[in-house]
């Protein structure tokens, strides 16, 4: 094997790691970020706060400006810091997004994507959970919401655009559950499932698929949900949504066959 082949071989692997093995150095700029997360936390600093300026940084981290950059643009792709030029500019401390963190994760699939069948393996798993954890605690406000989302698609498309709308609305309406979910990190995992579904091309497929849709099931499902979330009947609301995934995954992967 080749060094271009060996190097090539390493980066693929690495590319798949999902954690760094315990003895195995990081790279100095990434070793630095981490310390500059360290350093956030300890000095209490909140989003808009100003990072200390470049040479007092390397002073701090013992490190060389090409290393304490390259730990900087990283934090900065990352979301947790943002730069201003100008008078008043510098680096200072951002607000991460979950949009972009949404984002960044997406695009680690994009040439590994998953099946519909891998999403709703974890869909079915989780998404009960969202519905349970909301049972008795759902807000009016937000039941309103799911209500808006609904009448998006609670009468037939009008053409093929407002179909396609009318699917992908109803993927927003577990996504607003998602985003209700009082455990941050599970409500975070659902709405990954729902932008890797948006992103498919085979699920885009499917929602622009002329044939009769699940709408009227789909929308059956919806408001015995809402009902037993707003009644706080957790272990109803877990069994309706579970029976609302095995319902969609069925539809989907029909759908998926004829399709292909």
């Amino acid at each position: 094997m080749t060094d271009t082949e060996e190097r090539a071989k390493t980066g693929s692997e690495d590319g798949k790691r999902l954690f760094t093995p315990a003895g195995k150095p990081k790279r100095r700029p990434d070793a630095i970020a981490d310390l500059m997360k360290d350093f956030i936390r300890l000095q209490g600093l909140q989003p808009g706060d100003r990072l200390p300026q470049e040479r007092e940084l390397m002073d701090r981290f013992k490190a060389a400006k090409g290393t304490v950059r390259e730990a900087m643009k990283a934090l900065e792709t990352q979301g947790l810091i943002f730069t201003r030029s100008g008078p008043g500019g510098g680096a200072f401390v951002a607000a991460p997004s979950a949009r972009h963190a949404m984002e960044l994760l997406s695009t680690h699939f994009f040439f590994n994507t998953p099946t519909l069948s891998d999403i709703y393996a974890i869909r079915k798993a989780l998404e009960p959970e969202v519905a349970a954890s909301l049972a008795g605690l759902i807000s009016g406000q937000q039941l309103a919401l799911l209500e808006r989302t609904i009448r998006l698609y609670d009468h037939p498309p009008v053409d093929p655009d407002d179909q396609y709308r009318q699917r992908v609305a109803e993927l927003d309406f577990h996504s607003q559950l998602a985003q209700f979910c009082p455990n941050p990190l599970l409500g975070f995992l659902c709405g990954l499932m729902h932008n890797l579904l948006r992103d498919l091309p085979l699920a885009r497929q499917i929602y622009a698929d002329p044939a009769p849709s699940s709408r009227e099931e789909g929308l059956s499902y919806q408001y015995r949900l809402m009902a037993a979330m707003k009644d706080g009947r957790t272990e109803d609301a877990r069994a309706i949504a579970a029976e609302h995934m095995a319902f969609a995954e069925a539809y989907m992967l029909g759908r998926a066959k004829t399709i292909g």
